[in-house]
């Protein structure tokens, strides 16, 4: 019983910082990556699918993406999606290639992800919290059906900290490198 809890205690928080690492993902730094373009869905034949789906990315250069199209009636489609993306990038055609230049990030915009990277850490590290207050209510009750001892309360209690703990600073850590790779000219 007790270690159905921790498991499940311990599950929720690795969702927890899967979900930051994804997340991140979509804060651009100055340098090109094709997971920039995760999020972009485009219109295909009717149905949204990602633009991975539908072409191959790739980095060009250290600003630059190119993103050539399975089939090129896909081009102007693809460009739609890019711009009407919340991400701010502006693609260039030429033939059947598409070019996605990276703007350089201004010392506003870096300090602007900045701190839009601290908020999704802040949350990431609610919901662990999140987790530890579900796993502890849990064992309490528990205790009260007398299920099991105050010994094993406490020692589940230390336990489900540490494992905070545990995730607290690796969230720490991520956002620690993000900073890092945002700040980087």
């Amino acid at each position: 019983m007790l270690n159905e809890i921790m498991h499940e205690a311990e599950e929720h928080m690795q969702k927890s910082t899967v979900a930051l690492v994804e997340n991140f993902k979509k804060i651009r730094t100055g340098r090109a990556h094709p997971s920039i373009l995760d999020s972009v869905t485009v219109d295909y034949y009717g149905s949204s699918v990602p633009l991975s789906q539908v072409a191959n990315i790739s980095v060009e250069d250290a600003r630059t993406l190119a993103i050539v199209p399975w089939e090129k009636p896909m081009v102007p489609e693809i460009e739609k999606a890019i711009m009407k993306s919340s991400l701010g990038l502006n693609p260039a055609t030429s033939g059947e290639r598409i070019r996605v230049p990276m703007p350089a990030l201004t010392e506003e915009t870096r300090k602007g992800f900045i701190r839009q990277a601290r908020s999704e850490a802040e949350n990431a590290k609610v919901s662990v919290r999140n987790g530890r207050r579900d796993a502890n209510s849990q064992i309490k009750d528990l205790l009260k059906e007398k299920e099991i001892s105050e010994d094993e309360d406490r020692k589940t209690h230390d336990k489900v900290q540490q494992l905070t703990n545990k995730y607290v600073a690796e969230i720490d850590g991520l956002l620690e490198k993000k900073e890092t790779d945002l700040m980087e000219i």
